[in-house]
C-alpha cells in the first residue's frame, strides 16, 4: 500500500511541477503579449502560486493587439463623426454635404452656379467643374443695389463685329 501512496504522491508532485512550469511560461508569454515588463513578471512568477496570482491580478486588461485594434476603432469612429457637423447657428447635427440647416434654414454652404455642387465658403473655385467662385458679387455703379451679371463674350464681340441676323 505504501508503494501505491508513493506513486500517487509522485504523480501529484509531477503534475504540480508541470503546472508550476506552465504557469511561469504562461506569465512570460502573456506579459509579452500585453507589453509589460516580462522579465520582472517572470521573476515574480517563480514564487509558487503567489507570483501567478499576483500577475493575474495586476496584469493589463488588453493585449497589444487588442489596444491597436481599439485605437483603430476609435480612429474609424472619429473619421465617421467628422463626416457630420453641427449648424453654427442652432447646433443641430448636419451632414457634410448639407447646404441649408434642416432645423433653422441657415445657409451652411454655397452652391456652384454651374454644376450646383455644395461648396465650402472659403473655396474660390469649384473642384467639380473648375468654375471660379466670387465671394461677393459686384454691385452696379448707380448704387441701386442690383447685382450685376456678367455676359459671356463671344468671338464676334471680341473682334468688334456684330452677330448676323438672318
Amino acid at each position: 500500500m505504501s508503494s501505491t501512496i508513493q506513486t500517487v504522491v509522485t504523480i501529484a508532485g509531477v503534475v504540480v511541477g508541470i503546472l508550476y512550469i506552465l504557469s511561469i511560461v504562461y506569465v512570460i508569454k502573456d506579459a509579452r503579449n500585453r507589453g509589460t515588463n516580462w522579465p520582472v513578471w517572470a521573476i515574480i512568477s517563480l514564487i509558487p502560486l503567489i507570483g501567478f496570482i499576483a500577475y493575474c491580478v495586476a496584469r493589463p486588461p488588453l493585449t497589444i493587439e487588442d489596444r491597436d485594434e481599439q485605437d483603430l476603432d476609435v480612429a474609424l469612429k472619429r473619421r465617421q463623426l467628422m463626416q457630420y457637423g453641427t449648424c453654427a447657428h442652432c447646433g443641430y447635427p448636419v451632414e457634410n454635404d448639407y447646404v441649408l440647416c434642416p432645423n433653422c434654414h441657415q445657409r451652411l454652404k454655397n452652391l456652384c452656379p454651374t454644376c450646383h455642387h455644395a461648396l465650402n465658403p472659403e473655396w474660390s473655385i469649384c473642384p467639380y467643374c473648375t468654375t471660379t467662385i466670387h465671394s461677393s458679387a459686384p454691385r452696379d455703379p448707380q448704387g441701386t443695389g442690383a447685382v450685376r451679371t456678367r455676359e459671356r463674350r463671344t468671338s464676334a464681340d471680341a473682334t468688334g463685329q456684330r452677330p448676323r441676323v438672318n
